[in-house]
């Protein structure tokens, strides 16, 4: 009996911006650099059911999409599957081909069959040609009729290495709306539920999931298999460690799928990252990607990894980051058939062996950031694995109209980037770190961030803490960041309509073009750096002295190689609620360069000795047992 792999699906709710991730336009051009669409057969006005479509008479439509292509060279790579099968089911006249990439994106024709009135094609696929990528997929041609496409999908005779159900981690606070659309979504899907064990929503708010309209009755549809675990908020670290400690005791759970609360999620997605991990040779951790839930189309990043000179995580090249299907799909995009590698996959969608989980524990106990990207490299130095697979992915809230390395978390992102550093980099990674790190905190005093910079101070003193302080601050660090924005009144957001909004002097800045636009670098950053931070050093004013802001900036334009030539500016905020206030304070600039200076050499001066507490303290850090006097209060 041949065990569904990747079944063919399309959006129900016949979104136009989503459907690029689905089905293909009949044909392509070049022009210049760029691919242009010569057509758009793939109408969601073509969309018939979940798994059904039509291709017009005389029209061609092809399934080289996110979503219905096959990523034969991931499979290949990290599975037992030797073979796949594709079938076909269609009624009316046309033609089926099949066609196959290489890692370099070649499309190359493998077989094709003629179908009329209603048809089952069938093709039976090796995956042994795929080493350094590719895929499989297949395209549609109608005759004189409509073709249409009843169901596809692509299947293996080949026995699973596991064959244990799938528990979900859902951690939240203060999104009800999302989890209850999220849990309703799974609960349409029975597929996806023959394949659950338990659905463990962490609520760690004070807007509660169960006081949500519509929770009583998903909640019934679910029955027994969703588990509503309240706790105090711990950040992402605490509700997900606490998914892994009760996934430890669920006997028919092989595998833990982590969610995050901010999300849309795609079923068929799980049901192929449950499949991957079930045939996999080894135990390997499963990721999805993240699209834009405010643009759709838009990936934010393909395969992540953590630089290894500077110790920072990121896409691993440049091109994969907010890459829009609308302006190249699959076919258009060549660096997206090589098998890409990652270091880690975020926690906004990722599935974890429960095997990993039992031999590297639950997560490190830091609230939030860089706890996904740590565990991923802690799973790797046991020998576990990452993948993103493609055709696994959610929508989330982007981060692009937030501007978290500014606003409390500014503390987790250098406390925890640290921490991770000393659990897994090198020396030289690690020097690169606290560099890079200290050229940040210039830069943010230079741009009049004091309050960014002050949490970072306060990060750095947490690390110098030592590793047993981690548990014991767990619920104070956030609330102590959130309170320490009262001493920095950049932190305030001037909403329209305030009475006391700053008005610019010189009115509002125009964007600028060309190599005003592009940031500096090398020699040029250097120079700027040696001006700048003398003459801010020397500037003996303070924020109580700025009567009126010289000049207002767009969010977007306020680069921080602008922002230095002014004493006092208004920047836009990040997700565009209002304007915020930056102004030059002398006291603030000195003290804090001071600071953050003499503590970074601090660091780098202990940095071995660090590393030895901090590696001989994690296994009973991430341990059940301490995660547990954590969430007790203990």
């Amino acid at each position: 009996m041949p065990t569904t792999l990747q079944t063919v699906v399309f959006p129900v709710a016949k979104d136009p911006d989503v459907l690029p991730l689905y089905a293909d336009a009949e044909s392509w051009t070049k022009f210049g650099r760029r691919e242009v669409r010569l057509s758009q057969n793939a109408s969601v006005d073509n969309v018939l059911s979940r798994t059904s479509a039509r291709v017009r008479a005389g029209q061609r439509v092809s399934y080289a999409s996110y979503f219905n292509a096959f990523p034969a060279s991931y499979w290949q790579r990290w599975t037992v599957v030797e073979r796949v099968r594709l079938t076909v089911r269609t009624s009316g006249p046309g033609t089926v081909i099949v066609y196959r990439s290489n890692s370099g994106g070649t499309q190359q024709r493998v077989d094709s069959q003629r179908v009329t009135g209603s048809a089952v094609s069938e093709f039976d696929l090796p995956l042994s040609a795929f080493s350094d990528g590719g895929w499989y997929w297949f395209d549609l041609i109608a005759s004189t009729d409509d073709l249409v496409l009843e169901s596809g999908e692509w299947s293996t005779e080949a026995e699973p290495v596991v064959e244990g159900l799938l528990s979900l981690g859902m951690t939240t606070y203060n999104k009800p709306d999302y989890c209850v659309a999220t849990l309703e979504n799974i609960a349409g899907s029975p597929e996806l539920l023959a394949g659950i064990d338990r659905i463990f929503l962490v609520d760690q708010g004070t807007r509660k999931v169960s006081d949500e309209p519509g929770y009583a009755e998903v909640a019934k549809r679910l029955g027994e298999k969703l588990a509503v675990i309240e706790q105090g908020n711990l950040g992402g670290s605490g509700g997900f460690s606490r998914s892994m400690a009760e996934t430890l005791e669920r006997e028919d759970t092989d595998f833990l799928l982590l969610l995050d609360d901010d999300v849309e999620f795609e079923t068929e997605s799980a049901l192929r990252a449950l499949q991957f991990g079930r045939f996999s040779r080894e135990p390997v951790l499963v990721g999805g990607h993240m699209f834009d839930l405010l643009d759709k189309p838009v990936l934010h990043a393909w395969a992540e990894t953590v630089r290894p000179d500077v110790f920072l995580w990121g896409p691993s090249f440049h091109e994969q980051h907010r890459h829009d299907f609308r302006e190249q799909n699959l076919r258009q995009t060549p660096w997206m058939h090589a098998r890409l590698d990652a270091d880690y996959n975020g926690w906004w969608m990722c599935m974890i062996p429960k095997k990993v989980i039992q031999e590297i524990g639950l997560s490190i106990p830091v609230f939030i950031k860089w706890d996904d990207a740590e565990y991923g490299l802690r799973a790797k130095d046991a020998g576990f694995r990452t993948v993103s697979l493609p055709g696994v992915a959610l929508w989330h809230v982007s981060w692009l109209d937030k501007d978290d390395s500014q606003d409390w978390q500014a503390f987790f992102h250098t406390r925890n980037r640290i921490v991770a550093g000393l659990l897994h980099a090198n020396p030289a990674g690690g020097a690169g770190m606290l560099k890079h790190m200290q050229r940040q905190n210039i830069k943010m005093l230079l741009n009049m961030q004091y309050y960014a910079v002050q949490l970072a101070v306060e990060g750095m003193e947490s690390v110098l803490a030592g590793p047993r302080a981690l548990h014991r601050s767990m619920p104070k660090d956030m609330p102590n960041a959130r309170a320490t924005a009262a001493g920095f009144p950049e932190t305030r957001v001037y909403k329209p309509g305030d009475l006391d909004t700053p008005v610019s002097r010189n009115g509002r800045a125009l964007p600028h073009i060309g190599a005003q636009a592009r940031p500096l670098t090398g020699l040029r950053l250097a120079l700027f750096t040696a001006r700048m931070l003398p003459k801010a050093w020397l500037d003996r004013s303070n924020e109580a002295d700025a009567a009126q802001p010289e000049l207002e900036y767009a969010k977007r334009e306020a680069n921080w190689w602008k922002i230095p030539h002014h004493r006092s500016v208004l920047v836009g905020a990040a997700d565009g609620s209002g304007k915020m206030w930056y102004r030059h304070d002398s006291a603030k600039f000195r003290r804090l360069l001071r600071e953050s200076n003499r503590l970074n050499r601090k660091i780098a001066k202990n940095w071995d000795r660090l590393v030895d507490a901090y590696r001989e303290a994690m296994p009973e850090f991430v341990s059940v047992e301490e995660w547990k006097k954590t969430i007790e209060g203990r």
